[in-house]
């Protein structure tokens, strides 16, 4: 098996963010022994995460995916229950519905934020449905004043995919903590990450209870290892969501730092922000847009170029240029999977244009600003030299 080896002065698309006092963490985890999940630095990664965004019961996962699996498990969606989702989003959105035996059902994206479009919703909605699932993409919330009134209005669950969105806030509010649920990831791509972790916020207190004998496998060790019962058994339906302490112990130390990360990342990303306006003013490209009254995380930066040939052709000059840039989701309406378990409901037109023009630039906590520098060069020569040749 081989592989292309990257050049020295290459830059890289991502890197996991590294703090101080990881090692130190992981390695008293070890000399412990204690190394099984959901003592000491699960529950500190817990009550970190409530602190943080204010909901009031958090469980951690093992992984952003597990989260939103937890979800559904705790909505009892089942075969022929429909889940309102935008195509542009990660397969775990709709894999979640799907391994629950229910339909997940597309709907097309705004062309601003690339988040759900709200006016989209309503016209999915049938008696089969059960649930929205808007997603923050790039932890720019999704105009969720409009997602809950439709849930509200139709007696809809919310489950907010936050995985992009830890230290984002809308209109004061932490992504995660406005639906019935929440789901962040800690994946190494993530703004926080400890490889690979998660955390579902559960804001409805109807779930609490059952949502603890959910997340230990079905069984009441919770309330076994509190003394409110005699006896640990099987006493519902559940899987292993835990991450180990190892895991867990990294997460917190990772916790301890989201703000100094999060103001690292947004710093990273205002210089992009204002490299780029001369590019966007000339018609060039479009860069990202941050609604008023949303606070973002600095998670990714995408701009989206006029044509897809365009988008593609900046992609292979960059590399050239010594830059790992990237596109993003294939819409999952049109993927091989989404057209066997899911439904699509409207028009795509704005996923499909989006997704063939949306090129991200590196976005990591240790990019120099002379990486950074090599990137805007690149992207400003190419689409300058590409002027009146964008179709």
């Amino acid at each position: 098996m081989s592989s292309i080896l990257m050049p020295e002065s290459q830059v890289p698309f991502s890197l996991a963010t590294h703090v101080a006092g990881e090692g130190e963490a992981v390695r008293a985890v070890l000399a412990s022994g204690a190394t099984c999940g959901g003592t000491e630095n699960t529950l500190a990664a817990q009550e970190a995460l409530k602190n943080l965004t204010g909901s009031p019961k958090v469980l951690l996962t093992n992984s952003g995916t597990a989260a939103l699996e937890l979800a559904c498990l705790l909505l009892e969606l089942g075969p022929g229950d429909e889940v309102i989702l935008p195509s542009f989003t990660f397969s775990s959105c709709a894999n979640s519905v799907a391994l629950r035996g229910a339909i997940p059902v597309f709907v097309d994206i705004r062309p601003d934020t690339l988040n759900i479009d709200e006016q989209a919703i309503s016209h999915a909605v049938t008696s089969a449905t059960k649930a929205i699932m808007p997603v923050h993409y790039s932890g720019v919330a999704a105009e969720m004043n409009a997602v809950m009134a439709i849930a509200q209005e139709k007696g809809l669950a919310v489950i907010e995919d936050a995985a992009q969105g830890i230290g984002a806030f809308y209109k004061g509010q932490a992504l995660g903590t406005i639906g019935a649920f929440g789901a962040i990831s800690f994946h190494g791509t993530k703004n926080v990450s400890c490889g690979e972790g998660g955390a579902l916020l559960i804001n409805d207190a109807r779930f609490f209870e059952r949502a603890e004998v959910l997340w230990e496998k079905g069984t009441n060790r919770r309330r076994f290892m509190e003394g409110l019962t005699d006896k640990y058994t099987w006493v519902d339906i559940g899987s292993s969501f835990l991450p180990s302490e190892i895991t867990a112990a990294l997460l917190r130390v990772q916790l301890d730092n989201v703000g100094q990360i999060t103001r690292n990342r947004l710093e990273i990303w205002n210089r992009y922000h204002t490299a780029l306006q001369e590019l966007e003013e000339e018609g060039l490209l479009r860069r990202p847009v941050v609604p008023s009254g949303c606070e973002g995380n600095g998670h990714i930066y995408g701009v989206i170029m006029k044509s897809s040939n365009m988008r593609d052709e900046a992609l292979k000059q960059l590399r050239l240029d010594g830059v790992t840039a990237t596109f993003h989701y294939v819409p999952l309406h049109s993927s091989p999977a989404g057209r066997r378990l899911g439904r699509t409901a409207g028009t795509m037109e704005v996923t499909d244009s989006i997704a063939s023009r949306l090129l991200r630039l590196p976005l990591f906590s240790s990019i120099t600003p002379e990486q950074q520098d090599r990137v805007i060069e690149s992207l400003r020569n190419f689409c300058r030299s590409h002027v009146g040749h964008s179709s």
